[in-house]
C-alpha cells in the first residue's frame, strides 16, 4: 500500500542536529532504511517549519511504524499519514457500483 508522510521537524531539535553536523547523515539513513518511492523537502504542513513529504510503499500494517519512527526518534518530527493513490490505482475503483449502492 503506498503511504504518504507529512513530516514536520521539531526546529528545536532540527536546529540541535544541524549545528552539529548531523541533518544530512541523519536524513541520508532514514531515506537508506525506508526505500521511499519519492521524498521533497520543504516546508512541514502548515505551520510552516521544515518538513518533507514522503512517499513509501507500506506492505503490512507493521512497517508503518518501520517508516514513521525514524522521524519522531531522530528528529522529534510529528508525523501525518494517509493512504495515497496514483491514477491507475483510481482507475480500478468501481465508480459506478459504488455510486449505484450509496447515491
Amino acid at each position: 500500500m503506498r503511504m504518504m508522510l507529512l513530516v514536520t521537524y521539531s526546529t528545536k531539535k532540527f536546529n540541535e542536529l544541524w549545528r552539529q553536523g548531523q541533518v544530512g547523515p541523519a536524513i541520508q539513513k532514514i531515506v537508506e532504511d525506508i526505500k521511499p518511492e519519492a521524498i521533497y523537502f520543504g516546508r512541514g504542513g502548515a505551520s510552516g517549519k521544515r518538513g518533507a513529504v514522503v512517499i513509501v510503499d507500506v506492505p503490512t500494517p507493521a512497517d508503518v511504524a518501520r517508516v514513521t519512527e525514524p522521524w519522531y526518534l531522530t528528529f522529534e518530527a510529528s508525523v501525518d499519514t494517509c493512504v495515497c493513490m496514483l491514477p491507475e490505482d483510481i482507475a480500478k475503483i468501481d465508480m459506478d457500483g459504488l455510486a449505484e449502492k450509496y447515491c
